[in-house]
């Protein structure tokens, strides 16, 4: 097995070896993945995620770059977020859908005095319905948020529409109607944790080809 440098072998080997198991999964696993990151300064993370919804990898990295180029290429604090007027931020290319839920977010973490610190003791449950609290906030944007800045190895984020499509082709579920998909969809990923995390990121991948 191809190992890259920067996954410790005990790892790949527990994930892969357990996501093994399902036969219809192995036919797509491949190469080891990347270690999933944890990041730090979460709370600017979940202000970044809110702004790419619905848009492109591409202008969804341009808007967040005006974004940082209004505090001199620096991460803001939540205060300095505050503090920034509405139109300013529409200028960036926000909705004001999105500048009323950034400003959600910057506020909530300063009431709430939110640290990563706080975030990482949290188990994912803890931390979904922590920040679900944020008007604007959705399961899906956490459950990524999870995975993607906390390293979190088990999450399975249903509501995403790539991972659904993966799962109904490759477990042949198209004959079900919605209701029985999902449940059907439930049942199946139950059979990869601790590690859904892990067989979310190849069927994504699968699904563009790669």
């Amino acid at each position: 097995m191809a190992k890259k440098a920067n996954i410790p072998a005990p790892v790949e080997l527990a994930y892969l070896e357990h996501l093994r198991k399902d036969r219809r999964l192995n036919k797509i696993l491949n190469e080891p993945l990347a270690i999933l990151p944890v990041k730090r300064n979460i709370a600017l993370r979940l202000i970044g995620s809110i702004m790419s919804q619905q848009l492109s990898v591409k202008v969804a990295d341009v808007i967040y770059n005006r974004f940082l180029a209004l505090y001199g290429g620096k991460e803001p604090t939540a205060a300095q977020v505050l503090a920034t007027p509405p139109e300013t931020l529409r200028s960036i290319g926000l909705s004001n859908a999105k500048v009323s839920y950034v400003h959600n977010v910057a506020r909530f973490v300063q009431d709430e005095q939110l640290t990563d610190k706080k975030l990482y003791k949290l188990t994912n449950d803890e931390v979904i319905t922590y920040l679900t609290q944020i008007k604007g906030v959705g399961r899906w944007t956490v459950e990524m948020l999870l995975m993607f800045y906390l390293g979190r190895d088990d999450v399975f984020a249903i509501d995403d529409l790539g991972l659904q499509q993966s799962m109904i082709k490759l477990y042949k579920l198209e004959a079900l109607d919605k209701k029985a998909q999902r449940q059907k969809m439930l049942e199946i990923s139950a059979k990869w944790s601790p590690y859904r995390s892990h067989a979310a990121r190849y069927l994504w991948g699968w699904k563009d080809g790669k």
